[in-house]
């Protein structure tokens, strides 16, 4: 499996992993894909400089990718108190009823969140892309589409190419007017931030539209070498895998609890839903008894980005330390009923690679 796509970053295999764990994005681009690093987790500038250097001691001199949550344009931002002032008391009174409701604990007062993920925020993800051109990273990817022209110009100086996800072909058309390198197309199956359209129709809208100025990634569903097979097929020059990592042995080494191992493993691909409580912004997560908890005609609407993640920061940390599946706040895309065993990366890339072959031989015999 090899497409313009490998030469262009170094690698052997046009497999791109994203994910929230260095020790998964190390052991995809080991195994010969382009690990991307997920930074809106670190807060602090120096935990991301330690996680990156970290990576950039473990990828045994393969490349790797970075992935950041930033607006198009600069937003008014005020400090993380000011954001705070202006999530409403109903909004704070019900996620701690819901809590109670579901028998989830107290943080320890030394360890309470205080005030969301930062790098949510504007300023931080900046930050995040000045932390990560000082390191060997091939790849920065926005999340939030097109980042600002004045990022786009200081990665292409220090000569890192962009990505940026589209969820339409007008999205990828914007991005490449706008000098993004590499166009993820999402399709609807996606976890996290997705759209409102499938991958299969997608994609070769995406590729129709920019495939031939810039390179597409396929996102959205794809955990199979029949679905990679399937994705060269429709134009793409890679693949873009975020869910299908999350059940790695290599995960819970991370971020992973059991209680959310254990609910990844049982769910399905109808296990998941469409909503904007995560972050704001509409995304797929698992479906549990939280999610269920903010469908009911009772719970109040979720808060625009960022203040809904200030909102619900806590209640994730309080969540990810409980030992109940049933509650779980997880990111995660359809292709989560495939994910039925813990495996090494390296064994799942090798599958990957298998089944493709046996895809394209199955093929074949059919001329």
């Amino acid at each position: 499996m090899r497409t313009e796509l490998c030469d262009r970053f170094g690698v052997e295999h046009p497999i791109v992993g994203f994910t929230p764990s260095e020790h998964v994005a190390a052991a995809i681009s080991r195994a010969g894909g382009l690990g991307v690093l997920g930074c809106v987790r670190y807060n602090d500038a120096a935990d991301l400089e330690a996680a990156l250097s970290w990576m950039d001691a473990n990828t045994d001199g393969r490349p790797y990718g970075v992935d950041v949550v930033m607006p198009s344009t600069v937003p008014t931002e005020g400090t993380q108190l000011d954001l705070s002032e202006f999530i409403p008391a109903e909004h704070r009174a019900f996620v701690e009823r819901t809590l109670a409701d579901l028998g989830v604990p107290p943080l320890p007062d030394d360890e309470r969140a205080g005030g969301g993920v930062l790098g949510w925020l504007h300023s931080v993800a900046r930050s995040h892309v000045d932390v990560a051109l000082k390191h060997p990273v091939r790849l920065i990817a926005n999340a939030l589409g097109s980042p600002p022209p004045d990022v786009i110009e200081q990665a292409r100086a220090c000569g890192v190419p962009v990505a940026a996800l589209a969820g339409t072909a007008e999205h990828a058309r914007r991005h490449v007017a706008k000098g993004v390198d590499v166009v993820v197309a999402q399709g609807y199956e996606a976890g996290g931030h997705t759209g409102e359209i499938a991958s299969m129709v997608l994609l070769p809208e995406v590729v129709d539209a920019v495939g031939e100025r810039v390179p597409v990634l396929a996102a959205g569903g794809i955990g199979s070498g029949r679905q990679i097979a399937a994705a060269l097929a429709l134009g793409a020059q890679g693949v873009w895998m975020g869910s299908a990592w999350l059940t790695t042995a290599e995960y819970t080494q991370g971020l992973a609890a059991s209680a959310t191992q254990q609910a990844l493993l049982a769910a399905t691909s109808a296990d998941t839903v469409r909503s904007r409580i995560y972050s704001g912004k509409p995304a797929r997560l698992l479906k549990t008894r939280w999610t269920q908890a903010w469908a009911a005609p009772d719970a109040p609407e979720p808060l625009p980005m960022p203040l809904q993640n200030i909102l619900v920061s806590e209640a994730h940390e309080r969540i990810q330390r409980s030992a109940d599946p049933e509650v779980v706040a997880m990111p995660v895309g359809q292709i989560v009923g495939r994910l039925n065993e813990v495996r090494p990366v390296a064994e799942v890339v090798a599958d990957l690679l298998a089944e493709f072959d046996r895809t394209l031989d199955r093929l074949h015999a059919l001329r």
